[in-house]
């Protein structure tokens, strides 16, 4: 006697193992045929109205770590404006439009008075040639003939030039309020990059000359080989050690600092050592002479040579690649890193650092990339629109990441 069916749609869980089995495969199968048959469906409507498609492309975009983050209102005053987390690039455009919708506005105001003045001179000008054409027929209806019923031409006379006023003169135009002005957001609700120059002058106005970084470690460090990979992250630095000795002078920051600018230096980093662990726990960077002082965090430190087929470093200046850095803080660490390469990269050794920031989390990674022709097989590149972006279509870049 063969064993009974597993009943999926009863929902009830079978006792025996290999019941259940069955029971969760014939579940899944059905799920997979529903999912099957409704991507099918769509497909067909699809077909038949291309409207449909492009409407679901639309609202089908993915929830990401950034399009979820909300941003904080800029409230309070100007001195807290870096702890904000807003977008200054999103807050600058909405600003522009509101001074165009304004300026819009105001244009729309002065057109309107224009058009009222116009009208208004123009029924000064009738009135004045109407009290003209009572002037004359006053005089005529003097030395008209007597036997010329004057009384009963008096009323028409009056009666016509009550309707003929009546009907060109409009009514008197009420009292209008006065525009407003262009409506902008206050100093202390806004972070604008000019309040960054004004507070950060060093960090915006670097000098024009190449930077020159000094490297060293913490205090009785042993990241020796950790901070010789710097000194090829970062180009024209110079690693020297802090002293172990116990008898030695140990240098405070300050001290250094002061030995690192009075030599020509425009940058100092310092690699920080984790408590108990031999590994990198922070990095420190002074910009030179004056500050300002900056503290990152290092977490998930992994040297090129561990990565496979990894490329190797040739020491030319690197093309920086900086990318979502939109809040105030961002915006003053981007322009910290921009100063520490120069501005004209090697572009002969093909070399790339890019430096991504996702919610206050900086990626660091390096490439080495070669273009090549597109193979058959190989898509062409789509933009974020997704269609292929011109001028590239048969192009492909190949990427080696360096560490």
């Amino acid at each position: 006697m063969a064993a009974p069916k597993p009943n999926t749609a009863s929902g009830l869980k079978p006792k025996n193992k290999l019941r259940r089995q069955a029971a969760f495969l014939s579940i899944k199968k059905a799920r997979e045929a529903d999912k099957r048959d409704a991507r099918l469906r769509r497909k067909r409507e699809e077909e038949k109205n291309p409207a449909l498609r492009e409407e679901r492309l639309a609202q089908n975009k993915p929830a990401t770590i950034d399009g979820k983050r909300v941003w904080d209102e800029p409230v309070g005053d100007e001195e807290d404006a870096l702890g904000w987390a807003i977008d200054v690039e999103r807050l600058a455009k909405r600003r522009k439009l509101e001074q165009e919708e304004a300026a819009e506005k105001a244009g729309k105001e002065k057109d309107r008075d224009g058009e009222e003045e116009g009208i208004l001179a123009k029924l000064k000008k009738r009135d004045q040639e109407t009290v003209g054409t009572n002037d004359d027929d006053s005089t005529m209806s003097d030395e008209a003939d007597s036997m010329l019923d004057v009384s009963e031409s008096e009323p028409d006379l009056d009666s016509d030039m009550d309707s003929d006023l009546d009907s060109s003169a409009p009514s008197k135009p009420t009292k209008r309020d006065s525009s407003p002005g262009a409506t902008s957001t206050a100093t202390n609700l806004e972070l604008s990059p000019e309040f960054l120059k004004q507070k950060f002058p060093s960090i915006f106005s670097p000098p024009e000359q190449d930077p020159q970084i000094l490297i060293t470690t913490s205090i009785n460090s042993t990241l020796h080989k950790e901070a010789d990979i710097l000194t090829g992250l970062f180009p024209n630095s110079t690693y020297i050690r802090r002293t172990q000795h116990v008898h030695a002078h140990k240098y405070s920051v300050k001290e250094i600092a002061g030995f690192a600018a009075a030599r020509g230096y425009t940058a100092l980093v310092i690699l920080m050592q984790a408590e108990h662990e031999k590994k990198p726990d922070g990095l420190d960077i002074v910009n030179l002479p004056d500050g300002p002082h900056f503290h990152f965090s290092v977490s998930n430190w992994i040297e090129g040579k561990k990565l496979p087929r990894h490329a190797t470093d040739t020491g030319h200046y690197p093309e920086l690649i900086l990318n979502q850095f939109k809040t105030p803080l961002g915006i003053l660490t981007a322009h910290l890193f921009k100063n520490l390469f120069p501005a004209k990269p090697e572009l002969e050794g093909r070399q790339v650092l890019t430096l991504h920031n996702q919610r206050d989390y900086i990626f660091v990674r390096r490439h080495r990339y070669v273009f090549r022709d597109k193979r058959g097989s190989e898509k062409s590149i789509v933009g974020n629109d997704g269609k292929p972006i011109p001028g590239v279509e048969d192009v492909r870049v190949g990427m080696q990441e360096i560490g």
